[in-house]
């Protein structure tokens, strides 16, 4: 091989060269731009399925809100007719007790509640006293 023909060889395997550097740098673009792409789309779907998510939470904690609600509702309203209903029946019988207490005295006593609890209260720690056995 003479000299000339080792440029033109030299030559075309640069040109050579070249072109196959433009054709990489090409594809590395087109494979950066297709990962930029997957990248961009993954960030959608992982920004709509986060967005979802806390959505579907906070109507789950809502929920779990008003069910609550609803309980303690329920449960003071059947507490406060089961309070009512027992008072109703122990004010029925303090007024037949007092009824038949003879000389006035159960007028007496419905009139002041707290002191006819509080003789009953003497009273009883009275007799507990006499009748326990000492130690």
């Amino acid at each position: 091989m003479n000299d000339q023909q080792l440029e033109k060889k030299v030559a075309r395997d640069v040109a050579k060269v070249k072109q196959d550097l433009r054709d990489l740098e090409d594809d590395g673009a087109a494979h950066i731009a297709k990962i930029v792409e997957d990248v961009n789309q993954s960030a959608e779907s992982v920004s709509t399925r986060v967005v979802s998510g806390v959505s579907q939470l906070g109507e789950r904690f809502e929920k779990l809100r008003d069910d609550a609600a609803e309980t303690v509702v329920s449960a003071s309203t059947t507490l406060k007719n089961g309070v009512g209903h027992g008072l109703s029946q122990y004010n029925a019988e303090a007024t037949k007790v007092a009824g038949k207490v003879p000389g006035g005295l159960g007028k007496k006593a419905a009139m002041y509640p707290w002191v006819a609890m509080t003789i009953t209260l003497i009273i009883g720690f009275m007799a507990a006293s006499l009748l326990k056995p000492s130690r």
